[in-house]
């Protein structure tokens, strides 16, 4: 089924004033919690003067699209020195396990005689949305079926009992035209902590679809499965965002014309348009996502319009 997304326009780009050091520019990978009625806390990665990303937060009311109040301290810092995330986090999604609320994360190292590369870490979201680290090493690092960097994770728990993860993994920094050969995959788990690693679930087809970032996933009341992912295609193109589609949750088609929504004409989305996140809203369907500059220009409001 096509999509199609109705963009509401930019929600919030982070002003010149008054910055903490650790939030001076970006609001990468929006991810809403919901406080009351139509306003939601949305966490979202920013930068440093070094690029290094921290957790920052504005509250917004999605419905008349007004920021309610911006937080000016993070609600959590990227790590020290020879930490899985000395260099940057960029947030995923939130689950819950017996109560407890987690929050998962790309931790980014950019070691000075290597490529950069990620781990998946995790947060504990306390009852009042303050952030602490679970544990200080990787909860999900690299092994045998993710040999070279993660990224970007998405939970779900299924109905009847259990977890399902999608998430990023490396298989080469370059396929032989310049682009890094990036897939999302496939992990389940019975408890939520102990992870089953699957490998790839989302297929890729080099030129076209080969870099993928921060997938999105919805289950429809039939029990299909929707994506909704940013994605390049190794040809020199921007990010775009994609779809595909899956009727378990475990083997996926690519169906990118269906996603839905592509950059606009002019202004703060134009060049590229990445990082979606998809919620219900009483009912109603919402995107947040990101626009030029991974980020840069801040994160703006699309609505579905053709029903779920």
């Amino acid at each position: 089924m096509r999509r199609q997304w109705r963009k509401l326009g930019l929600l919030y780009c982070p002003s010149d004033c008054d910055r903490h050091p650790t939030l001076l520019s970006h609001a990468a990978n929006p991810l809403p919690i919901r406080l009351e009625g139509d306003v939601y806390r949305v966490f979202f990665s920013g930068r440093d003067a070094n690029n290094r990303s921290s957790v920052g937060a504005v509250d917004i009311d999605i419905v008349r699209r007004e920021v309610v109040y911006e937080h000016q301290q993070p609600f959590f810092q990227h790590g020290p020195k020879g930490s899985f995330y000395a260099d940057g986090v960029s947030i995923g999604n939130c689950y819950a396990v017996d109560g407890v609320h987690y929050m998962l994360f790309m931790g980014w190292q950019n070691p000075e005689a290597g490529h950069w590369r990620g781990d998946i870490g995790r947060l504990i979201v306390q009852p009042n949305l303050t952030l602490e680290l679970d544990v200080d090493v990787p909860f999900m690092g690299s092994d045998i079926v993710d040999p070279v960097s993660l990224s970007y994770p998405w939970v779900l728990e299924n109905p009847e009992g259990g977890y399902r993860m999608w998430y990023g993994s490396t298989a080469t920094w370059d396929a032989g035209n310049g682009e890094m050969l990036h897939v999302i995959n496939y992990a389940t788990s019975h408890d939520g902590h102990s992870w089953q690693r699957e490998g790839l679930a989302v297929p890729f087809e080099f030129g076209r679809a080969q870099a993928f970032s921060r997938p999105t996933v919805r289950r429809d009341e039939q029990g299909a499965y929707e994506m909704w992912f940013s994605y390049r295609s190794g040809s020199g193109e921007k990010y775009r965002i994609g779809h595909a589609v899956s009727s378990d949750g475990r083997n996926w088609g690519l169906s990118l014309e269906d996603a839905g929504i592509d950059v606009s004409a002019d202004g703060w989305d134009s060049e590229m348009i990445e990082y979606p996140f998809v919620l219900d809203h009483n009912g109603q369907w919402y995107m947040l996502y990101n626009g030029n500059g991974f980020g840069k220009t801040g994160f703006g409001l699309a609505v579905l319009t053709d029903g779920w």
